[in-house]
């Protein structure tokens, strides 16, 4: 038994850790794949980043004898965010070692079993927060009444999340967290939620990652929506380059439209774009659209093994959490993950990773990161909106 349970604790540590930050940092999202991932310019739980706008201004043109430009260096302003907490839990009971005590192979199929329940699971988590707000909301509730839950849309729920609701006031309703979602329907978006008492909720209460309120990664969503008011700390109307290029009610895809926001883009940030990613439903109209030109659709591989078609060497990616009838025109570049460090198992004094929950047959290990995405050229990016889909 003891044996087993410190040959499992090494095998966290030595054997899993790698496969795991590995899958979560290239088989998330093929966006994650491609951007930056690094320690610099994090400070505590802080990240401070010093990010330039606009041009040099130190520059002109003179005669033979005469004075020389005046100087005007850069244009910075720093950005400050915090960073996130991100957190993944397995548990294993003591019944299920003590019964593959004698076998290894059993054993390492109960932890291979684990690891990869926690990867998936992970790793949904994970892109669905890259497309969010930081707020860790879901969905909200459309109506309830004794027999039924819907939300508003399925597009961020799954079977076996655990949530909590959140009333108007944004406050956790006490009596309706950390419960789990047993069954949906996603034709109706009905929901089944264990141990739910529905008088307890109402129509428009938000429902969130248990305990993860306006505690994830600040995703595309903040950095597109209309509304932010605020972005890593400074006021979006007196910072007009904190502004992506937007076109909304976008209707049928056509080649001069996306060509137009690219060229756009390029205009105002001086940076190209190198990365497209849209719905599922998107992608099929642009597909549609190129076909009915008699165009080839070519397709390209990116880091992490996806697949990708091409426009004009630009990869388009779809994925289930962008919006839907949404494009986002991104440069890679502007991106990093800012990390304190990377996937790490969190260990007691000890240096266990594995340990027994306190007065219960179980052991735990948590897998953990800090971290935020930060975009420091927002002007560089584009979101075209409204389009109709296939």
């Amino acid at each position: 038994m003891a044996i087993n349970l410190t040959n499992a604790d090494n095998a966290l540590k030595s054997v899993y850790l790698g496969v795991i930050a590995e899958q979560l940092n290239l088989g998330a999202n093929p966006f994650l794949a491609a951007i930056e991932k690094n320690s610099n310019d994090v400070y505590g739980n802080e990240v401070r980043q010093l990010v330039s706008f606009g041009v040099n201004g130190g520059i002109g043109a003179g005669t033979e004898d005469g004075n020389l430009p005046s100087a005007a260096g850069n244009n910075y302003k720093q950005f400050v965010s915090t960073l996130k907490n991100l957190y993944g839990v397995i548990e294993i009971s003591d019944k299920a070692i003590r019964a593959s005590e004698t076998n290894s192979g059993a054993f390492v199929n109960l932890l291979n079993a684990e690891m990869e329940g926690l990867i998936k699971s992970s790793r949904y988590n994970l892109g669905r927060m890259l497309f969010g707000d930081g707020s860790g909301e879901l969905a909200t509730v459309s109506v309830v009444d004794s027999n039924i839950v819907v939300a508003s849309s399925c597009q961020n729920l799954v079977e076996g999340m655990v949530v909590d609701f959140i009333d108007g006031d944004g406050n956790v309703v006490e009596n309706a967290s950390g419960k789990r979602i047993s069954a949906m329907d996603r034709e109706t978006c009905i929901i089944k939620v264990e141990g739910l008492n529905h008088a307890d909720i109402a129509v428009n209460y938000k429902i969130v990652m248990q305990g993860s309120y306006n505690k994830e990664i600040t995703g595309l969503k903040k950095i597109f929506d209309k509304k932010t008011t605020s972005l890593y700390g400074l006021d979006v109307a007196t910072n007009a380059w904190l502004k992506p290029y937007r076109r909304e009610s976008v209707g049928a895809l056509d080649e001069i439209t996306l060509q137009t926001a690219i060229d756009n883009i390029e205009d105002s940030s001086g940076n190209g774009v190198n990365f497209i990613m849209c719905s599922y439903g998107v992608r099929r109209a642009f597909q549609s659209f190129l076909s009915s030109q008699g165009n080839r659709v070519n397709t390209m591989e990116l880091a992490g093994g996806y697949k990708a078609l091409s426009y004009n060497g630009i990869p388009v990616v779809a994925d289930k959490f962008c919006p839907s009838g949404t494009m986002y025109l991104l440069n890679t570049n502007d991106f990093c993950l800012h990390q304190l460090c990377d996937w790490q198992w969190l260990t007691d004094d000890d240096g266990k990773a594995l340990k027994q929950v306190p007065g219960k047959p179980v052991y735990t290990a948590t897998l953990v990161k800090y971290a935020e995405l930060i975009c420091s050229n927002p002007i560089g990016q584009g979101i075209l909106t409204g389009i109709m889909e296939c």
